[in-house]
């Protein structure tokens, strides 16, 4: 991996491309009435994933980037829960029919603040609204230092299958400078609750490029987490957008490791799991290679949706609770972000959008280049561009932003086919964005590409 092509690249703030358009080109001329008419006129056949936000914490990491709040009364919770179910029956009432679901995402804030019964009412009013398939993947996000043995019996008789930890950096130096001190001990702890009660698999998020973090202590982290044995990891960079986030001024940004510090760190984390036998997988995923999101990378059906790298094949995402994001054939809707906006909307009946896009043509298939780009490292553009009716030699000619990423060596073209080169795929974000027709590289809203 090319450390002078770290220095060139890596300080630019680009997307992560979990959509595209991404979420600051959403518009309020995409409200509630327009989600309602998308819903129904939804295809016969059509199956659906869930997406569940669950807005609080007991307390807050400083690098959070998520939509959440700090709560102590319960009470605030389970209100938002009965608002989540009623929700819940009256987008499945808009459609008009009880569709099936493949796939159901719980994530925050810490889903796993509900109670356990209310949330094993929450299951049930979905599988009451929905067919959730017998095969379903139902997956929480988790904090392994508030998860009690009742909520992980709730979720093991609710069907849950899979669990996502967050664990970010083992080095206490690193947890007090975040406000997240979470013990390797509490962790292992979790994560043989979560075995027991035969939910297999199970995910870990690592962090780099937080306070005080070193190559060292990073890979310290992956020893430790290695002997507990995820399916699967998610390493991210952190990004420092304290205008956008306020709690992240807290963090000291002269601790912050620079750009070529963060590749060294994201190159020591993603050589080590390698070595460990784990398979890389896009931008920021690695999975043991029996796992289903390893199987869908090499057969190249791996998809990229908000939460990141996924096997879910549908075209339909249901966004439930406060600033949830959806997605259908038509385009992208967006719940209310402040949870009184949200939950006066559902209590008066009314579906709680407050801004969405609808895709163009052009949008779909810049989005499917992107999507391969981003799954796979390359894009046959010929065939992309085929059938959506258009030349790649256009397309081509379109992506300024492609001409030098190729004299440097990051992209390589051989007649309509792109790959990134092998030592630059840690820039696969920059070579994404020579396809965003909506890029605006002067607004500092994402992370940096490295």
């Amino acid at each position: 991996m090319r450390t002078d092509l770290a220095a060139s690249y890596g300080e630019e703030r680009l997307p992560r491309y979990t959509s595209y358009p991404t979420a600051p080109h959403f518009s309020p001329a995409i409200g509630a009435d327009t989600y309602a008419r998308w819903l129904s006129e939804l295809p016969a056949g059509a199956s659906a994933s869930l997406y569940l936000h669950v807005p609080f914490c007991r307390e807050m990491c400083w690098y959070c980037g998520c939509h959440t709040q700090i709560v102590r009364r319960d009470e605030l919770i389970e209100a938002y829960q009965r608002t989540l179910r009623s929700e819940i029956a009256l987008v499945a009432e808009t459609i008009g029919r009880r569709i099936k679901v493949e796939h159901i995402h719980f994530g925050g804030g810490t889903p796993t603040i509900m109670a356990p019964e209310a949330f094993a009412e929450l299951m049930a009013a979905m599988r009451q609204s929905f067919f959730v398939l017998p095969s379903a993947e139902i997956a929480v996000e988790i904090d392994p230092r508030t998860l009690t043995a009742d909520m992980v019996e709730a979720m093991r008789l609710s069907g849950v299958n899979r669990a996502s930890l967050g664990v970010q950096s083992f080095d206490p130096v690193v947890q007090r400078a975040i406000n997240r001190v979470q013990s390797f001990e509490q962790t292992a702890s979790v994560v043989d609750m979560l075995r027991g009660a035969g939910i297999a698999g199970i995910n870990f998020d690592l962090i780099y490029g937080l306070p005080y973090q070193t190559v060292a202590s990073c890979l310290d982290t992956v020893r430790r987490s290695l002997s507990l044995a995820p399916d699967r990891f998610s390493v991210f960079g952190y990004a420092h957008v304290p205008s956008f986030k306020k709690h992240q001024r807290l963090i000291s940004e002269a601790a912050l490791p620079d750009g070529l510090a963060r590749h060294d760190q994201a190159c020591a984390i993603a050589n080590a799991l390698k070595e460990a036998g784990y398979v890389q997988i896009g931008l920021d995923h690695f999975a043991r290679p029996d796992d289903a999101m390893a199987v869908a990378f090499e057969e190249h059906t791996l998809r990229r949706n908000f939460q990141g790298y996924t096997t879910d094949k549908g075209e339909v995402l249901l966004g439930f609770g406060a600033s949830a994001i959806g997605h259908l054939p038509q385009g992208y809707v967006q719940n209310e972000v402040q949870i009184g906006a949200y939950a006066q909307s559902i209590t008066s009946g009314r579906l709680a959008t407050a801004k969405g896009y609808g895709l163009t043509d052009d949008d779909r298939l810049r989005a499917d280049i992107i999507e391969r780009i981003m799954c796979e490292f390359s894009a046959d553009l010929g065939d992309i561009c085929a059938r959506h009716g258009v030349e790649a030699g256009a397309m081509l000619k379109s992506a300024s932003r492609l001409k030098p990423l190729i004299s440097d060596g990051v992209v390589r073209l051989d007649g309509d086919r792109l790959a990134v080169a092998n030592d630059s795929r840690f820039l696969v974000r920059s070579v994404a964005a020579a396809f965003d027709a909506h890029l605006d590289p002067g607004k500092q809203l994402h992370s940096r590409a490295v």
